[in-house]
């Protein structure tokens, strides 16, 4: 399956810099306002150690992790939400996106371009602001639509417009919607809407190299925001890591050394990216591969398995399932079958983290 994460913040905060790094996809940076036009697009790797400890067990041609889509969307200013900066281009990017990482500039550095002092919470309304008022635009839009259906009585229509009303109250209000409890029909009915305030996000605080752990007070800006917010953040020095990912293995352990850092970083980025997206990993293993396969968190075997092909869903008939944990004390898939471990599962089970699976199906 394959879900997006945006990557979105002010001109010039680090955004191209932290795509480069996670992606090596080469995207264009500048010192200016809106070097990035059009949207970047790349796939990042889920770091998994899991992978090399199946593969310490089972021999095979090739090892396939799970990925995250990446996309660097160009900077937004005040105003994007009328078309500032081209700002409703950009916004409908992020509409596209599944998620949103928000890269918040928590450093001092005179030679990257930026008018005003640096000032993280200022930063994250501005951007959060936008976002909001071109959602209720989109919300007055669908409640214009549904309310002469509403009027005849169409009770689908009543309860959307009542719905569609009730959300544009509350971003009227600065309520931070994406953290509210909503129900299953409703966010099924607001999903068509691709409401950018509904989406999950987390902060990215870009810190300078003297403060990798976000202990400074700009990084911890962010966290307090992040917490009032009901989100999730993150500090990262992205250009440390753009600079660490050129190098080979042993100099970039004799650097990480000398920073202190344990560490990198982005595989710390990309898992908080991946749980963001409310997605799991389980496996599939043989002597042709070894792959990782990306799930939803909570799906059924059946599902799990149409993620390989789509007829295997209807067509599943059990799973034989055990844990990497048993690879590890058994050795082997017949020794763990013959110590009793191999578990055959329904099409009621649900998958759990760090499953190895073999699916077996009908005709």
């Amino acid at each position: 399956m394959s879900l997006s994460c945006g990557i979105v913040g002010l001109p010039n905060v680090g955004k191209s810099t932290l795509f480069n790094a996670l992606t090596a996809a080469g995207a264009e940076m500048g010192n200016f306002p809106f070097c990035t036009i059009e949207p970047n697009q790349a796939v990042a790797e889920v770091p998994d150690e899991n992978l090399a400890r199946i593969t310490s067990h089972i021999q095979t041609e090739k090892v396939i992790p799970a990925v995250v889509k990446v996309v660097d969307i160009a900077g937004l200013i005040a105003g994007a939400s009328k078309g500032e900066g081209l700002g409703n281009k950009f916004l409908a990017n992020i509409r596209e996106t599944d998620a949103i990482l928000h890269v918040v500039r928590c450093f001092e550095n005179a030679q990257v371009v930026r008018e005003d002092p640096v000032d993280p919470k200022k930063d994250i309304e501005i951007i959060e602001l936008e976002l909001a008022l071109a959602d209720l635009e989109t919300l007055q839009r669908a409640i214009d639509r549904v309310s002469k259906k509403a009027r005849s009585g169409d009770k689908d229509s009543i309860f959307e417009r009542d719905l569609f009303q009730r959300v544009h109250d509350l971003l009227e209000g600065e309520q931070a919607i994406r953290a509210l409890d909503w129900k299953d029909s409703e966010r099924a009915a607001l999903k068509p809407l691709c409401l950018m305030s509904m989406k999950p996000v987390l902060y990215v605080a870009n810190v300078a190299d003297d403060d990798l752990d976000g202990e400074g007070k700009h990084a911890q800006a962010v966290a307090a925001h992040a917490e009032a917010t009901g989100s999730n953040w993150i500090s990262i020095c992205t250009d440390i890591e753009s600079e660490l990912r050129n190098m080979d293995p042993e100099e970039r352990e004799v650097f990480q050394e000398d920073l202190g850092v344990r560490e990198l970083g982005l595989p710390r980025l990309i898992r908080a990216a991946y749980d963001l997206l409310g997605l799991q990993t389980y496996y599939t293993a043989g002597p042709k591969e070894v792959r990782a396969w990306t799930i939803r968190a909570g799906w059924k075997a059946p599902q799990a398995a149409g993620v390989i092909h789509t007829d295997f869903q209807d067509k599943f008939i059990r799973a034989e399932v055990y844990k990497v944990d048993d690879l590890d004390e058994h050795g082997t898939e017949t020794a763990i079958k013959a110590a009793g471990r191999l578990r055959t599962e329904g099409r009621d089970y649900v998958m759990q983290s760090g499953d190895v699976c073999h699916f077996l199906f009908g005709r």
